[in-house]
Parts: structure tokens; sequence; C-alpha cells
């Protein structure tokens, strides 16, 4: 393949027309719900390992893993966004995201689905109407094979309440 043809592949064709920013996400299931993690911010998944509790901290944070020789605090989705407790089966993963302010930290997930690209024309922007529950861990929506996927804010998940 030439060159040429490589650089141009984003370039619009006329010059009213903008180019299309594509980004991907990891979809994971949370009970019934489908939401989106870019995939830009994931260091690694892995199956459900033994977590170990460390006291008087939020019953969100369920503790620690050893990974790799790093020991990585575990956070539950679920608790976070205020769903019934985790339900640990076959399919329940950890997720570990690269997050700004935090460092690596894994996040448990009733099931890691597939890859998705969205363009920038696909996903909408939330209204900031609230901060309450999971309305702060949502920001945008992305629409997919006709199906709506929640997309988190990494920038708002925090280990503290």
């Amino acid at each position: 393949m030439e060159l040429s043809t490589l650089t141009n592949k984003n370039v619009p064709e006329e010059e009213g027309q903008r180019s299309k920013e594509i980004i991907q996400y990891i979809v994971i299931r949370l009970g019934e719900e489908q939401y989106g993690i870019d995939i830009r911010n994931i260091d690694t998944i892995t199956r459900m390992q033994h977590i170990t509790r460390v006291p008087k901290m939020p019953e969100y944070l369920r503790g620690v893993i050893n990974l790799r020789g790093v020991v990585i605090p575990v956070m539950s989705f679920r608790l976070r966004m205020n769903l019934p407790a985790d339900e640990i089966t076959k399919a329940t993963r950890i997720i570990v995201l690269k997050l700004a302010e935090e460092g690596n930290v894994g996040f448990i997930v009733d099931e890691v689905k597939e890859v998705v690209s969205l363009s920038v024309d696909d996903i909408e922007k939330i209204a900031d109407s609230t901060k309450e529950g999971r309305a702060n861990l949502i920001n945008a929506v992305g629409k997919h094979n006709g199906e709506l996927i929640s997309l988190f804010d990494l920038n708002a998940i925090s280990l503290e309440d």
C-alpha cells in the first residue's frame, strides 16, 4: 500500500466535510445495562481473582489485588453506581484502568462484551443536571447498531466519596 493512501485516509473529500474521529470503547455489562470505557484508558483485563479486603474502606472499595507484582486497588462499579452488589460468575472480570488522579485502579464488571468503534457523530454528551449516583460517572451516550451505550467519564471516578 502506498504511503499517500495511508496518510489521506482521514482527509475529507470535500472542503466542507469534516473528518470523523473514531474512538474505540470496550463495552461492559453491569446488570442489564451496557456501558462503554474508552479503550485508551484500559491497562489490562483479567479474570476475577482473590481480593484482599482493606479495613475501614468504603463498601465499594473491595480491596486490593496483586497483579504481576503490583498492588492495585479494586472497586466495584456496581456499588459505586448504587446498584445491587456484584454477582461473581465465570464472565466476571476486573478491568484495570489508568486514571489520571488515582493511577491504576481495578474495576469489577459483570462481563466484557466487545470492542466497538464510535465516530464523534455517534456520541451525544449528557447535560450535567445532577451529581448523584450514576449521573456523575456517565458523560455521554453512544449509539451503536440501534443500541445505546452509556459512556463513562473516567475523570469523575474517584476512590473517595
